[in-house]
């Protein structure tokens, strides 16, 4: 029995005006206003552009479901891991912090492929979230080549552990992971249609795990979340949240579509 409170996260990468977030997240609170909060929690994760909106949406209480827990949380899909400077483009963790953000993604396939992101990188960021409490939703993935060649575990062990170096160092008497949700993106199964089956899945969720155990103990392992990223539909979700080892979904085309979405959310 898992005890872990699974994770829906949408990642909406490119697409949607600022205008077109909020209609989507006022279909969104409507729809899942009747999800208990205290066995799924559900992130958005809009563009830049749109994120202050979506939050004053989000914190809106002129609604009939005002009186709902609705757990629904804001999150970002990328940051810089400098807080001010001369980095044109880039948005620093207590700008998100101020726009009204909770999580943010980190270390995505795409930002490593098209972007040039390192683990080294993907390092810095993730301390610089957590420097301003925000919760790093951390991706972490293989090729096609490389499954092909067996290279999964190897693949995902280097990552995890040159992405995660130091970050059991304790801040404020706490450990550092116990802030960070894990996220298995299959890069082959990324906007391809297709998914690694739940047994692919699970496989490598619990070697993640086993791998975390190794990093900062039992107790810290068996708290993370790890979800699972690589074309989640409505179709799959349910099978994929059965394994012992999957504690939520990082979606990203389905999230678009509010009606696939509620149904991720209510698996």
């Amino acid at each position: 029995m898992k005890d872990r409170i699974p994770l829906i996260a949408g990642n909406w990468k490119m697409n949607k005006t600022s205008s077109e977030a909020v209609e989507l997240v006022k279909k969104l609170k409507l729809l899942v206003k009747d999800a208990d909060s205290k066995k799924r929690e559900i992130v958005v994760c809009p563009p830049f552009t749109a994120l202050s909106d979506v939050a004053k949406e989000l914190a809106d209480k002129n609604n009939k479901n005002k009186d709902n827990n609705m757990n629904i949380a804001l999150g970002a899909q990328n940051l810089h891991f400098e807080e001010s400077g001369a980095f044109t483009g880039e948005v620093s963790a207590q700008m998100l912090k101020e726009a009204g953000c909770k999580y943010v993604i980190i270390g995505h396939s795409e930002r490593r492929q098209l972007f040039g992101e390192t683990n080294q990188s993907v390092n810095k960021k993730i301390f610089a979230a957590l420097k301003h409490g925000l919760t790093p939703i951390v991706c972490f993935g293989e090729t096609l080549a490389e499954r092909e060649k067996n290279k999964t575990k190897d693949v995902i062990k280097k990552q995890i552990t040159e992405s995660l170096n130091g970050i059991d160092q304790a801040n404020d008497g706490d450990n550092n992971f116990n802030w960070i949700v894990i996220a298995y993106e299959p890069i082959w199964a990324i906007g391809t249609g297709k998914t690694a089956t739940p047994g692919q899945a699970q496989e490598v969720h619990a070697s993640i795990r086993k791998l975390l155990e190794e990093l900062s103990g039992k107790k810290t392992a068996d708290s993370t979340r790890i979800l699972y990223g690589g074309s989640v539909k409505p179709e799959n979700i349910k099978s994929l949240m059965m394994q012992k080892d999957i504690d939520g979904a990082l979606v990203g085309g389905a999230s678009l579509d509010v009606e696939s979405f509620t149904e991720i959310v209510k698996y």
